[in-house]
């Protein structure tokens, strides 16, 4: 029997749904009728979701994260995909392959900020350890605003190991390190791996010296790191902008 997982928030529930997700049942504030959640009960209805109107109590004591927004859905299994996966939807697109390696981010709603950073800019999949690290939860989703619905997610035991077998199939790594070259000056075309570290560590020693090249973020101000989603992002697009120019 698959385990049940909660899904809650406006973007998240009705994301899942033109995702083609399945959704067992839809908990929805009594009396609220506003156009976004009537979105989502056309949705329901159109895929014989069963739908029940509860209280705010209700809806408070479903939520994982205290954040519904007047909805939870109860789902199946949050489901990772295979790094084939990942190649298949490159392939899929036409697009050489781009892909979100995270070492260790344990905020799950980091996570589901470079989940959705990840999906905005057309990377095609995201890998993540499955020890010491956030995996799939309902925080994480809504985070993503619904793109872990359409986000490869690969969840892999030993990531130094599937650098390796990413390098074996083309792809150059570049890692998030302070210490590196301005990610401008870097060849950022082709196969690309990001390697993001942990929130407050970085890229582990032992992740760093698998990849083949370190990308810094020019720092202007005071402060001189970002919030790793932030970060993820800001790397992601400098990648985009480099594709785009060719």
């Amino acid at each position: 029997m698959q385990n049940e997982n909660i899904l809650e928030g406006r973007h998240a529930v009705l994301e899942a749904f033109r995702a083609g997700e399945t959704i067992d049942k839809l908990y929805i504030l009594d009396g609220c009728h506003d156009g976004p959640l009537e979105n989502i009960r056309r949705e329901a209805k159109k895929q014989n979701t069963l739908v029940r109107f509860v209280t705010r109590e209700r809806l408070d004591q479903l939520s994982e994260t205290g954040k519904h927004q007047g909805v939870v859905a109860q789902t199946a299994s949050f489901a990772y995909a295979e790094i084939d996966d990942i190649f298949a939807l490159a392939k899929k697109r036409g697009e050489e392959p781009f892909v979100f390696l995270l070492d260790e981010i344990e905020d799950p709603h980091n996570l589901g900020a470079i989940i959705r950073s990840a999906n905005v800019c057309g990377a095609h999949g995201v890998i993540i350890p499955k020890n010491r690290a956030a995996l799939l939860t309902a925080a994480v989703a809504r985070a993503s605003a619904g793109a872990i619905s359409y986000t490869p997610v690969v969840k892999v035991t030993n990531l130094s190991k599937t650098i390796e077998e990413l390098k074996e199939r083309g792809l150059w790594l570049v890692c998030a390190d302070m210490e590196g070259e301005p990610m401008y000056r870097l060849k950022l075309t082709g196969p690309i791996g990001l390697v993001i570290g942990n929130e407050g560590s970085g890229v582990s020693s032992l992740v760093k010296k698998h990849c083949d090249m370190m990308a810094a973020i020019p720092m202007k101000g005071e402060i001189s790191s970002l919030n790793a989603s932030v970060a993820a992002g800001v790397l992601a697009y400098e990648i985009v902008r480099q594709r785009l120019a060719l």
